[in-house]
């Protein structure tokens, strides 16, 4: 009898043993909150870098600059957020407000705006537009609100300039609707004025004015930097953290990259990283090969972060296209790779089950409602996937039920020698979380085999995926290879 048949008839048994429903495992703390939960599942966002330095070719605006000089001729917000949303971004997020103290909308507390700039003779807000933008294409909308202001004469003045800055931020979240993150950072030049953020008070206004938005810094409280600019995670990538250890604008980028497997507080990790050299529009300045991009998304996503990519409006209030082009092919060539989860092909059977409704098969169905659960109290965990035919791939997506807690501590992946008789390792991970997504050169094969090793409770699995990317350089130079076995003498 093969083995292929012996594995359906397990299946039926193991089905058979009970017709009651047994209940859910315990979920393991911390746990996501729903508002992280929502941020989780939309993978991507897109930063909006936009103001008086995309028309001075800065980056760093002194607050000096004349507000004349804000006038793109050709603002469309809706171009940003079709662009956004054509290529897979969930949400958009704006500098409302840069170091330089501009603000993209006519605030009430400063002249230093739109409403003195020509554009719109003075009567626009480039956030309201957006806004009604992102509300119409059914994006979600962030904005970033400098805390460094070199403009306004109220900095280094900590009373009056955090009256000064939670008035600007009352603005924003009670005049443009739903608003689904706020970013912050501790950014702040040498030498400048000394004085303090509240931000703990700054934290409760967010979330008592728009409690459905997370709140990006540092140190959280909600989402945590990942404490670099190129959009890379730790391999090693816990959603777990304590913000005790962390404090914005002097956290170990080390703990910030790995997050913490005994941490106390749940607050996953956002990749930020430009799609060209600079973060505002320069002319001279090109975007990233479609290449790098799919690569930041492995190690990004595919690390159990979100991908935050900033695309910068030009100086006509458009995004360039040579920008489109390079999203545009980004899409198609995520899509072309991940559409089509070979592992669905599969016959698919574990090593033990919890109960009928936790079986092996739920790993093939995308969400965190149905999971793989393996009977309590177990030394081992192994998923099996057997192909009728031989399967060539080149990567493991793995996820967990978050929801849950974050479980997995180390897992691999192996394939069976018809030879040795033994089963050989092709990849190994660590952590796993909402998504982990590994590359490994090219196999070839008709039995794989998922073995979580190291856990902080019973491994729970949502999904699987196998998949072939033939353009990533583990696809393109690696050696193939090629395990041809027979469905005989398993073991």
């Amino acid at each position: 009898m093969s083995l292929l048949t012996l594995l359906f008839f397990s299946s039926l048994l193991s089905l058979s043993k009970s017709t009651s429903l047994k209940p859910h495992p315990l979920p393991i703390t911390p746990l996501p909150s729903s508002q992280q939960l929502q941020w989780q599942l939309g993978s991507m966002a897109m930063f909006l870098h936009f103001g008086p330095n995309t028309f001075t070719d800065s980056e760093w605006g002194t607050g000096k600059a004349d507000p004349s000089v804000f006038n793109p001729a050709h603002l469309n917000a809706t171009q940003w957020v079709q662009i956004a949303k054509d290529s897979g971004f969930s949400r958009v997020i704006l500098t409302a407000k840069h170091h330089d103290g501009f603000c993209l909308w006519p605030s009430d507390y400063t002249d230093y705006s739109v409403k003195s700039s020509p554009w719109r003779n003075g009567t626009g807000d480039v956030v309201a537009e957006l806004a009604s933008a992102a509300a119409e294409a059914g994006i979600g909308l962030g904005l970033y609100l400098s805390p460094w202001d070199r403009h306004d004469g109220a900095y280094g003045k900590t009373v009056e300039y955090n009256e000064f800055y939670l008035s600007q931020m009352t603005e924003l979240l009670t005049k443009y609707g739903e608003i689904k993150e706020v970013w912050l950072d501790g950014a702040k030049g040498e030498g400048e004025k000394d004085m303090e953020y509240y931000f703990t008070t700054w934290f409760s206004l967010i979330h008592q004015l728009q409690p459905g938005a997370v709140i990006f810094s540092d140190a959280g409280p909600d989402v945590r930097w990942i404490g670099d600019e190129a959009g890379v995670a730790g391999s090693t990538c816990w959603s777990l953290f304590n913000r005790t250890d962390a404090k914005i604008g002097d956290t170990d980028p080390l703990y910030s990259q790995q997050g913490d497997g005994f941490g106390q507080d749940w607050v996953p990790a956002e990749c930020d990283v430009s799609i060209r050299p600079g973060w505002f529009w320069h002319a001279l300045e090109s975007p990233k090969p479609v290449a790098k991009l799919l690569d930041i998304y492995y190690n990004s996503v595919g690390r159990n972060c979100l991908f935050l990519l900033n695309v910068p409006p030009n100086s006509s209030g458009l995004i360039s296209e040579q920008d489109i082009k390079v999203l545009k092919e980004f899409r198609e060539l995520k899509n072309s790779i991940f559409a089509n989860n070979l592992a669905r092909k599969a016959f698919i059977n574990s090593s033990s089950v919890r109960g009928g409704q936790f079986g092996a098969e739920n790993v093939l169905e995308e969400g965190l409602d149905k999971y793989w659960a393996p009977e309590e109290k177990q030394k081992e965990w192994e998923l099996y996937l057997e192909f009728r035919d031989p399967v060539s791939f080149n990567v493991l997506e793995v996820r967990e039920p978050i929801q849950m807690g974050q479980r997995v501590a180390s897992f691999h992946l192996e394939m069976r020698n018809v030879k040795s008789g033994k089963w050989e390792r092709v990849v190994r991970g660590t952590t796993v979380g909402f998504k982990r997504l590994l590359r490994f050169p090219r196999c070839e094969s008709r039995s794989l085999k998922l073995v979580v090793e190291k856990v902080r409770a019973d491994p729970l699995i949502s999904y699987i995926g196998i998949y072939m990317d033939k353009f990533s350089d583990s696809g393109r130079n690696s050696s193939k290879i090629t395990i041809t076995r027979t469905l005989l003498n398993d073991s």
